[in-house]
């Protein structure tokens, strides 16, 4: 799918895709009529209706496929940015363990980080171009600093220890929120997805080739299920993009004031 249908807003979205399968649909319908005279109309009758059946579950089967794909990036983009959010709130709640000074720096850098991430790193996976190349200096600076405090208590040996653990889990999940920022379904699927959708469409026209109005309403309601189908994956189909994205919300909300 190209990228302009990705920043379309829903019902942009929905119009576009809707049209174009009802448009292709029209045009096989139109042809199949017009080619079904004589001979050529014997043998689109010869096509067995049952070929219908496998077209369709092979279409299902791919559309189920590809949801399951899509669908699974999405939460898996849901539950790094919630991770990420929850490790950040651990590392303050630690921090209190050494007041003064070494809290106040792991706070700042705390916000600093969920600023960079909102304000620069969210649009940047809106489009795709997020890059791990470019680090998280403030959990860089925050682990440096959490790693030069001198502990006095064995609480706060411990509450070091978790600190240093939870920046590390917060770093992973940047990081797989980040990777799965590019995750997209590849042209072959849809490319697969759609032929076999044209397939059944053709077969649909040429058994009913006929009677019009029968293949009109069956073209139709197979149309409207394709268009759908479309419409469902290309609206998750990028966790970070389009209307249907995965938020910084979370991150937000454990932003330290």
């Amino acid at each position: 799918m190209n990228d302009w249908l990705h920043y379309l807003p829903i019902r942009w979205m929905a119009l576009a895709i809707f049209a174009t399968v009802y448009l292709i649909a029209g045009a096989i319908f139109a042809i199949v009529m017009t080619l079904a005279k004589g001979d050529r109309a014997r043998a689109f009758k010869g096509v067995t209706p049952g070929l219908l059946s496998p077209l369709g579950a092979i279409f299902g089967l791919l559309v189920v496929f590809t949801v399951f794909q899509v669908f699974n990036d999405f939460d898996r983009a849901k539950m790094a940015v919630d991770r990420e959010a929850s490790a950040i709130r651990t590392v303050v709640l630690l921090a209190r363990s050494f007041p003064g000074e070494p809290e106040t720096q792991i706070r700042n850098l705390a916000r600093r980080h969920i600023d960079e991430a909102v304000s620069a790193e969210w649009p940047a996976m809106a489009k795709q171009a997020a890059s791990l190349k470019v680090g998280a200096p403030a959990f860089s600076e925050a682990l440096r600093v959490a790693l030069s405090l001198t502990p006095q208590t064995e609480g706060q040996i411990l509450a070091q220890h978790e600190m240093v653990r939870e920046l590390e889990n917060a770093m992973d999940a940047r990081r797989e929120r980040i990777n799965l920022s590019r995750s997209t379904v590849n042209w072959v699927k849809w490319t697969c997805m759609f032929a076999q959708a044209f397939c059944a469409l053709v077969a649909i026209a040429m058994i009913h080739s006929d009677n019009r109005a029968a293949a009109a309403i069956a073209m139709g309601i197979f149309a409207t299920g394709v268009a759908v189908s479309g419409l469902l994956i290309a609206s998750h189909d990028r966790p970070f993009s389009g209307d249907i994205h995965v938020q910084p919300d979370v991150l937000l909300q454990v932003r330290p004031d």
